[in-house]
Order: structure tokens, then C-alpha cells, then sequence
């Protein structure tokens, strides 16, 4: 039997594709002038779109080699805030979940959220609406209705000076369809921002 590549190789094979693409040493010649998503097409010239769907089909072939060989999406990070510590499961941003890495991910939304929790106190919290594209303050308690209705979460920091800002993603469904929706309504994600008093989220 051939060798298996790991979630790690995949992983560089996939930015070292991404890499190809976008220096124009892989194209998809056949490619016409539309993705698909009129936001995308207005930036991209006809050979940014080969470009870019040049990679879509590789990263593609890429999943169906996940499902086939069983090859986790799953990496694990730590985070430490305030002085709680938190090692936990998420998906890499090019590769799919598989029904295990769900498994996974679902398992780990209580500890996700107990951490959360933790550092967000006397925070603002800001929930994402339209796309991400604004913000509308929200309550703790409203955070609770959210994590009801959803089935994993994912936690990400910036912190910058004085300036402190942590996202929790509370999404169902495949991970990399989820953002912002793009899978709705079988994958989709809900935003929440804990900012410090008086500031507003950046990303």
C-alpha cells in the first residue's frame, strides 16, 4: 500500500498549491471570466479566475483524498488568556471535517464555551449580522439561545497593545462551508465578539 499522508502534509501541499496558483504556475486555462460570486469576479481578471479555480479543483481532489483515505481535518491549538489555558480541536480553514472530526469538534464545544465564559467577563459582546459586515450589542444571556441551536464552537484572539478582542464561532454542519454562511442552511456559523468596555470589534 502506498503511503497516507498526514493532516500535516496535507496541509503544506496545499498551501504550497495555493502558492503555485497565485505566482501563475498553475492555471485552469478552460476557466471563463466568473466564479460564481459576483463580490470575487468584480476583483479578478480572467487569469486571476484561472488562478483561483485552478486551486478550488486542487483543494477539491484534495478533500475527496480526506474522505477516501479517512485523513483528519483536525489540528489542535492552545490558547492562554488571563491566566486559563485551553487546548482544543479545530479544522483546518482548507480541509473538510470528516463524521469523526465532527465527533470531535462537538465534544469539545463545553470546554470551548467554559473558557470563553472565563475571559469574557465584563466584556462587551458583539454578535456579527449582516455577513460580518456589522454588529449589533448583545447581552450573556443572549449568547446561551445561540449555543443551543448550534453544534461546535471555535475560538480565535487578537490582542494588540491595549486592545483585546475574542471571537467565538458557534457554527453547524461542515466547518469549511460554515463561514459566514456559505453553506446555509446545511453549514452556518453565528459570530460573537467580546471587545473590552467601550470598544468596538475589528474583524
Amino acid at each position: 500500500m502506498s503511503k497516507v499522508y498526514s493532516t500535516e502534509e496535507l496541509i503544506k501541499i496545499l498551501e504550497a498549491e495555493r502558492q503555485a496558483c497565485l505566482q501563475g504556475h498553475r492555471l485552469k486555462l478552460a476557466a471563463g471570466y466568473s466564479t460564481g460570486n459576483p463580490v470575487i469576479d468584480r476583483f479578478l481578471k480572467s487569469d486571476g479566475v484561472q488562478k483561483f479555480t485552478a486551486y478550488q479543483d486542487f483543494k477539491a481532489a484534495v478533500h475527496q483524498y480526506q474522505e477516501e483515505y479517512q485523513v483528519s481535518g483536525i489540528i489542535w491549538q492552545k490558547m492562554t488568556l488571563n491566566g486559563h489555558t485551553l487546548n482544543y480541536p479545530t479544522v483546518d480553514e482548507q480541509l473538510i471535517a470528516l463524521p469523526k472530526d465532527l465527533k470531535i469538534l462537538i465534544a469539545a464545544k463545553a470546554s470551548i464555551l467554559e473558557f470563553w465564559q472565563q475571559v469574557t467577563i465584563g466584556m462587551d459582546l458583539y454578535l456579527s449580522i449582516n455577513s460580518g459586515k456589522d454588529y449589533r450589542q448583545i447581552q450573556p444571556e443572549d449568547v446561551d439561545g445561540i449555543v443551543q441551536r448550534t453544534e461546535w464552537a471555535a475560538i480565535w484572539k487578537w490582542e494588540k497593545l491595549d486592545f483585546l478582542e475574542i471571537l467565538l464561532q458557534l457554527g453547524w454542519g461542515q466547518p469549511q462551508s460554515a463561514y459566514y454562511k456559505r453553506g446555509w442552511p446545511q453549514s452556518g456559523s453565528e459570530y460573537i465578539h467580546g471587545v473590552k468596555p467601550g470598544k468596538r470589534p475589528i474583524c
